[in-house]
């Protein structure tokens, strides 16, 4: 039994060794002043209260316990803060607290910035010229961004004179960006100070109400304000003609309903934000423990309130806490201030406080990259995320199962891939929840959002992963990554029926501009093969071959006849009339080749007028739409596509959401599946995203998409703002996107029976854009003939140059007009074997004789 009892204690006391060498433990030290009538300070319960606070959440800390080593020194004594100091280093502690006189500061500081241990204030300290002072952290704000809001206070209520108060000498230091205003604004400022030691200031009073100082800035502390109060009112000056500004950040904490209903003006500013839920709690507790200890003047302040001082110390142990739990492997280790060998942790653990940045008016925004560590909530491993989205073919579906299904496994679809393939990236895991509303998200006319919009502003979910479009006004609201899918929105509708032909369709496969164009070709091709015949001498013969010496010559192209050449060469049919010149030949050859083209091109466009059904369609746009009533048209309800109507400028979408917004009952529809009932069932046209019409289509034969898309946008996955969920998610969906899995997870998801093979390229009428080229043929050819007809008159001409006899010009243009006339022509020849008619242009030996009869 004895060693049953040992073995027992040798097995608790390993338990206990294993447990306090996983627990880690890290001391952090305060100094802190004391006064005569204040024993333990403000500073001192605030620093304890924070310590036990941030122990009892295990949440915060679940590894690191916080303890604490306080020091009390006497006011302005530097030398007993200066030893103090290095007896808590020698302990080993991780930040260092306190004290706030200003001589005791810079002893501190000046040892935790050669032993690298941080340094951390909580009031206010006039900034040195040079401060080199790395290790040192001071949460009060800088009174010169203070200086520059009051002076933004003054501008704003356009006082003329103000008078500035103050107690001591560093308040002169705090209010130089107003003093210097003068130079800058026409401002008149006067400069007081109070009794020494926050005496009675009456007198200071009595003369101000006398030169009628109505606006008087008052820089002091909290208790001294609470004394000038009472002897403002006093002395009757809680008037509605004066108004007191407050520099003290404690002015909140006050009690002030004693002078609620004197009409006075007074100003202050606050740094806590009492409307906060965590800051609510802890100024509650505070305000328990407070209660709960023993009474003690405070100087007109509410009972148990947590004034600035007290808060900052809590925010100050608060960031030291969360510091060292996210700096993994810190030892804190024994210092000694005469051998100044420095802390090997203390930059890396000083990094971690200035992770955001430092801001102030003169430099503005720094931000301080850190190295060290991540922070474990940019992190997204081994986290379960809450996923919002909604019931969408084929985004997301229930799965069809024999068995009940429970979790994640009861959904399918395209977001479902998506999230998988995010949570693969980066380690997380995932809940997917439908929306409560079944909602997108949009605004109503107060400015409140729905859907899992609405879930992602009230952080009930992580990320909301389904078809959420990126749009300016949910951007405002809610982060977005980069898209994962692009689209735009057009229309669906239904198929149209096919049409009859018409008893002229025949007359289709060319436009009307073309079979005007043809008409034309065939007369003015008779007309030129007319002139052309009559012009060139080898179209004139002798009409008796057995008698060679007869002087009549004959030529068969007359204008009916050239016009009928025309048009049997047109319909593919022979003709007696052959022409003989070369002039004459090269036009009916090159006709012959317009024809050819013209006849192919019409048999073969009229085969696709005959085998293809021609669509007739009531819409082919949204500017259709929006120029009829008869066809209803709208969009689902509270989604992007009724936003993009709503808030559009263009005059045609505006004219859209005026009919739509007009008939919200019957145009707007609660989901696409509603929508697309109602388009297979009635005459509605439903205004939706592409990629959705796109799969409807697939699966629908009788369902098609009409026109273009409207506009241009994309899904996104939806995050809180200031999630740090973002940025990763939009890695990731790049990764997936450069790798194809983007495109692979749609053509699955997409991919329907399909419908019947249809042409839809409508067979269209052939025009000048199509054949226009063989009229440029034709007349190219037309005038090459002339040319050639031109030549061949000038050969014969010069052939026949032996004439002895000149005609007159008269006569030869008499000769021409009787070649020209419309019917056949008989006409002599000359007495020359051979010689035309006209040969004899320029000389001719006898005047020719002709006899002309009726063709």
């Amino acid at each position: 039994m004895e060693k049953r009892r040992r073995l027992l204690f040798f097995l608790f006391y390993l338990m206990s060794k294993f447990y306090i060498s996983d627990q880690q433990v890290i001391r952090i030290g305060g100094i802190f002043e004391t006064r005569e009538n204040e024993p333990v300070s403000i500073d001192e319960l605030a620093f304890k209260f924070a310590v036990t606070s941030i122990n009892r959440n295990r949440t915060l800390m679940p590894n690191t316990t916080l303890t604490y080593d306080i020091q009390r020194v006497n006011l302005f004594d530097s030398f007993e803060a200066s030893r103090r100091v290095c007896d808590q280093l020698a302990l080993g502690v991780a930040a260092v607290f306190g004290p706030s006189h200003s001589s005791s500061v810079s002893a501190v500081q000046s040892i935790c910035n050669a032993l690298e241990v941080p340094h951390i204030q909580t009031r206010w300290k006039h900034p040195s010229v040079d401060n080199k002072d790395n290790f040192y952290i001071n949460l009060y704000p800088e009174y010169t961004s203070i200086s520059r809001a009051i002076l933004d206070i003054v501008i704003f209520y356009k006082w003329k004179s103000v008078t500035v108060v103050y107690e001591d000498s560093t308040g002169l230091m705090r209010m130089q960006e107003l003093i210097k205003a003068p130079s800058k604004n026409n401002l008149k400022i006067r400069i007081r100070q109070l009794a020494s030691g926050g005496g009675d200031s009456r007198p200071l009073l009595k003369e101000m109400k006398k030169e009628k100082e109505f606006y008087i800035i008052f820089d002091c502390s909290y208790q001294v304000a609470a004394e000038l109060l009472k002897q403002l009112m006093s002395m009757g000056m809680m008037t509605e003609y004066y108004h007191f500004f407050f520099t003290t950040l404690d002015m909140f904490a006050l009690d002030l309903e004693l002078y609620r209903y004197s009409g006075v003006n007074m100003t202050a500013f606050r740094l806590l934000n009492l409307d906060d839920p965590y800051v609510a709690s802890v100024i509650q507790k505070w305000s328990m423990e407070r209660q709960l200890a023993p009474p003690k003047p405070e100087s007109g302040l509410m009972s148990g309130i947590m004034t600035t001082e007290a808060a900052l110390m809590y925010d100050a142990v608060f960031m030291v806490a969360v510091a060292s739990q996210r700096a993994t492997q810190m030892t804190v280790s024994s210092l000694q201030c005469h051998r100044h060998k420095p802390w090997r942790y203390g930059p890396r653990f000083m990094n971690l406080f200035k992770e955001i940045g430092v801001w102030n008016s003169y430099t503005g925004l720094k931000l301080t990259e850190i190295k060290d560590n991540k922070n474990i909530t940019d992190s997204m491993a081994n986290r379960t995320l809450i996923v919002t989205t909604i019931l969408e073919n084929p985004y997301v579906m229930y799965k069809k199962s024999d068995k009940v299904l429970y979790g994640n496994d009861r959904f399918e679809g395209y977001c479902l891939d998506l999230l998988k393939e995010l949570s693969n990236i980066l380690g997380f895991t995932y809940e997917v929840k439908l929306v409560s509303d079944g909602k997108y998200g949009a605004q109503n006319d107060k400015g409140e959002w729905n859907g899992m919009v609405r879930e992602l502003i009230d952080h009930i979910a992580d990320l909301a992963v389904a078809p959420l479009t990126i749009t300016y006004v949910r951007e405002k609201v809610i982060d977005f990554s980069k898209p994962f899918m692009t689209l735009g929105i057009s229309i669906l509708y239904r198929k149209p029926n096919g049409t009859n032909p018409g008893v002229f369709s025949f007359l289709n496969p060319l436009t009307p501009d073309i079979w005007m164009y043809v008409l034309l070709a065939c007369l003015g091709v008779s007309c030129v093969l007319f002139v052309i015949a009559r012009f060139t001498p080898y179209e004139w013969y002798n009409p008796h071959p057995c008698n060679p010496s007869s002087e009549v010559v004959e030529n068969n192209f007359t204008l009916l006849n050239s016009l009928w050449f025309g048009v049997a060469a047109l319909m593919r049919q022979g003709s007696e009339l052959m022409p003989k010149a070369l002039s004459t030949r090269i036009v009916g050859g090159i006709w012959w080749f317009f024809t050819l083209i013209i006849i192919s091109s019409y048999t073969a466009n009229l085969a696709a007028f005959l085998t293809v059904e021609r669509m007739d369609s009531p819409i082919d746009s949204a500017d259709d739409l929006a120029k009829q009533t008869r066809i209803e048209y709208g969009a689902v309800r509270d989604g992007s596509t009724m936003t993009f109507f709503k808030k559009s400028k263009i005059s045609t979408y505006e004219k859209m959401w005026a009919f739509m917004s007009s008939r919200k009952n019957t145009a707007l529809v609660k989901n696409n599946k509603e929508g697309i009932t109602r388009v297979l069932t009635t005459d509605y046209a439903l205004l939706m995203e592409s990629t959705s019409i796109e799969y409807i289509t697939q699966r629908n034969c009788n369902l098609t998409q009409v026109g273009g898309l409207i506009d241009s946008k994309g899904y996104g996955v939806g995050t809180p703002i200031g999630s740090p969920y973002r940025d990763k998610v939009t890695i990731a969906i790049l990764q997936l996107q450069e790798e194809g899995k983007l495109h692979m997870m749609k053509e699955k998801w997409w991919r329907g029976n399909g419908c019947p093979e249809e042409d839809n390229k409508e067979a269209s009428a052939l025009g000048v854009e199509n054949i226009g080229g063989i009229f440029i043929v034709l007349a190219a050819g037309l005038v090459l003939s002339v040319f050639v007809a031109i030549g061949e008159f000038i050969y014969k001409s010069r052939k026949n140059s032996d004439i002895e006899e000149c005609v007159s010009f008269s006569a030869v243009m008499e000769d021409l007009g009787i070649s020209l006339r419309c019917h056949k022509a008989l006409r002599k020849r000359g007495r020359h074997r051979g010689r035309a008619g006209l040969s004899g242009v320029l000389c001719n030996p006898k005047r020719i004789q002709r006899k002309e009869t009726m063709a």
